[in-house]
């Protein structure tokens, strides 16, 4: 981010301090999520063409673009883990960020066509085969459970795992929902519990997905961070520290779910001793708002010419 530059004196200080977080364990986890996955579609594949049950097929796409999206938050965790260069100064941090914003997106697409599907389906009721859904729905059931068990082992507050893992959620409550229907099916033969419990599905991967894109959106567009208040900030360093006069320009935003810088302009009173009250603003930042990547700029008022 850029500012308008001041014709005062000042001094820049960058603590680019460029923590490294071990993705490795979480990056693992999600890469057995892709296999179980996969593996399940495969399995949804050769049994809808085997009983000829569009429902199967349907879900087989809908696995298909799970594996897809757990892909993609597999991509976000690797190149995380590269280097900084020339050219990338923070390195592919933020890519985990946008994998997650993509992942919500598919999750609310997701959430859309089953809706569609399930009010189609209560105005046209389609024969199911209850035996072979419940079957496969069992089946479904023990692969996302084992999934969901591994990704939530993961680190939580990272939204990409999120996304990963509300993919998986998504599918192991379809997973209940099929048992569900296919029992009552076999019971009851009523078909439209189908749909009826495909729509609670469709709303609850709505609620992830709305919650992914806001959280990862609000990173993307460079928002203050949650927790921190802008005019928190410039009234407690104009107390806290004794040669800040005047606290301005502050910019706070987060590179990733853990990540927050900060810039400001800090106008120090006159006797103040610039350098030292640039360390102490950067000192007050880490304890009082655990903000330790700071650019702060220091200029002293200009003084006022004598009048002839």
């Amino acid at each position: 981010m850029s500012h308008v530059p001041h014709n005062h004196s000042h001094t820049h200080d960058h603590a680019h301090h460029h923590a490294t977080f071990d993705t490795g364990a979480d990056r693992r986890r999600v890469f057995l999520a892709i296999v179980l996955t996969f593996g399940f579609m495969l399995v949804e594949v050769a049994g809808g063409l085997i009983s000829g049950s569009l429902a199967l097929l349907a879900d087989a796409a809908h696995m298909l673009t799970d594996a897809s999206s757990l892909l993609l938050a597999w991509i976000g965790f690797r190149l995380s883990e590269l280097p900084a260069d020339e050219t990338r100064s923070f390195g592919w941090a933020r890519f985990k960020v946008l994998a997650a914003f993509t992942n919500g997106l598919a999750l609310l697409v997701l959430a859309v066509w089953i809706i569609a599907e399930a009010i189609h389906r209560l105005s046209d009721p389609q024969p199911i085969m209850g035996d072979l859904l419940f079957v496969i729905a069992v089946i479904g059931l023990l692969i996302n459970i084992i999934a969901f068990l591994i990704l939530s082992g993961g680190n939580q507050h990272d939204l990409n795992m999120q996304g990963a893992l509300w993919h998986v959620a998504g599918d192991l409550l379809g997973s209940v929902a099929a048992i569900a229907a296919a029992a009552i099916i076999l019971t009851t033969g009523w078909m439209l519990i189908d749909p009826i419990l495909s729509l609670m599905v469709a709303l609850i991967i709505s609620y992830g997905g709305i919650r992914l894109v806001r959280q990862s959106g609000h990173i993307l567009i460079e928002g203050v961070p949650p927790g921190l208040s802008i005019k928190e900030i410039r009234s407690d360093l104009t107390k806290a520290v004794k040669g800040a006069k005047r606290v301005e320009h502050i910019h706070a935003w987060a590179l990733n779910e853990t990540k927050v810088l900060i810039t400001l302009d800090v106008e120090v009173v006159p006797e103040a001793d610039p350098e030292l009250t640039r360390r102490e603003i950067k000192a007050r930042l880490k304890s009082r708002f655990h903000i330790d990547h700071a650019t702060v700029e220091i200029f002293a008022p200009i003084p006022r010419l004598p009048s002839d």
